[in-house]
């Protein structure tokens, strides 16, 4: 299979045609042949917020919705500022590690915060 055909986001061989797009079924990732696939470069490594900023370690976020803590009764109120967070490597998605006040230590996905 020749690179033109395989997926630019995650060199997935399994992509297919449709029309003028070339589409990825593994990661969702739609590009134009005629574009070349030079034009189409993978965004960068890293932790990403809801609007998509990147996150470091120390950065500090705002919880975006009302979230509730599993094995408890109590809920991570949208709006909460969290400071000092620490970026994990987690396949449950949970990829933020910080101290809530009133809470204590858990994990955050990075999908539920955006950059203070």
């Amino acid at each position: 299979m020749t690179d033109a055909t395989k997926c630019p986001n995650c060199q997935s061989e399994h992509a297919y045609q449709d029309r003028d797009l070339w589409m990825c079924p593994e990661c969702g990732h739609e590009w134009s042949a005629a574009a070349g696939a030079a034009a189409d470069t993978p965004v960068e490594a890293g932790v990403r917020d809801a609007h998509g900023n990147v996150l470091t370690d120390g950065d500090s976020v705002i919880v975006m919705k009302d979230l509730k803590v599993k094995g408890s009764s109590s809920v991570v109120k949208g709006g909460t500022k969290v400071r000092n967070i620490r970026l994990q490597d987690a396949t449950d998605g949970h990829n933020i590690a910080c101290k809530i006040d009133g809470i204590g230590a858990m994990n955050l996905k990075s999908e539920f915060v955006k950059k203070a």
